[in-house]
């Protein structure tokens, strides 16, 4: 018997949902319905270490609208996961608190191991030809994780505190930013993969990417002006196509990347996310990446498949 569940991943820019019916007998998950919102929850926490009024409110709202489209398409469980911003913010419990008592969901907010162990098998979920060995990086607002391994098994995984939200209030005071914080952001990105990058040696050849800076460069690299979820997935995106889009980034003004089809929301901070991903690219000697419009929420819907077949 089918088990319809959303899933949603509150992250440091986006909350994304996923309403997905899952399978236990065929161990099938077939996703129903998608929505991605800019909340920017993690406005100000990497310097306050607090999720303002304003962010809570955008949260709440978001929250309310996911629970909304969740009853609507009869959904029987909401599983909510909270990531960076909610792991640094020394007010959560208040957040979490309150999206209770406005939505009736409960988020869990999990540690940067176990989102990168999650985001790891969501990212590949349904693809065919996924190699022995691979893997996964997922750029987010407020940090980056790493992980390797096989199909189901994650044998190296790494959460570092870079992310394009987090690193563009820290770094930068305006678009396009002066060559000096532009080379201490670098600076920064360089020393924590260098110091963590050595194990994902092994599958360089073969890497995955999530979230919106990966879907981003995918689009504008194709040159569609609107996102395109199925040119997106899957897309071989090269390191000589981030170079390139990172290099016009560096002297474009927000304006600028607006016009590129780029979203507001994303729009000023896709440079940092792409010079975090061309860093990792360039220290790892990828020379490509497979562009994934998955991520940590199909893995939530994935351990909830395994959870109802008496697997974990």
């Amino acid at each position: 018997m089918t088990k319809r569940v959303s899933c949603i991943d509150i992250g440091t820019n986006t909350a994304l949902l996923l309403i997905a019916d899952l399978d236990p007998a065929t161990c099938a998950m077939q996703p129903i319905y998608h929505k991605q919102t800019i909340v920017r929850l993690g406005k100000n926490v990497d310097a306050d270490k607090v999720i303002d009024p304003r962010g809570l409110q955008r949260l709440i709202d978001c929250m309310v609208d996911y629970r909304q489209i969740s009853d609507e398409h009869s959904v029987e469980e909401i599983i909510a996961a909270g990531t960076s911003a909610l792991r640094d913010a020394k007010n959560r419990t208040e957040v979490i608190d309150s999206i209770e008592r406005a939505a009736g969901i409960t988020i869990q907010c999990i540690s940067g191991k176990e989102e990168a162990d999650l985001t790891f098998g969501g990212a590949v979920a349904g693809m065919s030809d996924v190699p022995e060995l691979f893997t996964v990086i997922d750029i987010g607002g407020g940090s980056t994780e790493i992980s390797m391994g096989s199909s189901g098994l994650v044998t190296e995984s790494v959460s570092l505190d870079i992310g394009s939200v987090r690193l563009t209030e820290r770094f930068f005071t305006t678009l396009p930013p002066p060559q000096s914080e532009f080379d201490a952001a670098k600076s920064c990105i360089d020393q924590l993969l260098t110091a963590n990058i050595i194990p994902f040696f092994a599958a360089r050849e073969h890497v995955y990417g999530v979230a919106g800076t990966l879907t981003t460069i995918a689009q504008v690299s194709q040159g569609l002006k609107h996102f395109d979820a199925e040119k997106v997935h899957n897309y071989p995106l090269k390191y000589e196509e981030v170079h390139a889009f990172l290099s016009q980034l560096k002297t474009s003004t927000l304006e600028q990347i607006i016009e590129l089809g780029i979203p507001e929301g994303r729009a000023d901070v896709i440079t940092m996310g792409t010079l975090i991903l061309h860093q990792f690219m360039r220290l790892l000697g990828a020379p490509e990446i497979r562009v994934s419009i998955q991520g940590l929420r199909f893995g939530l819907a994935q351990r909830e498949l395994l959870r109802l077949r008496g697997n974990i």
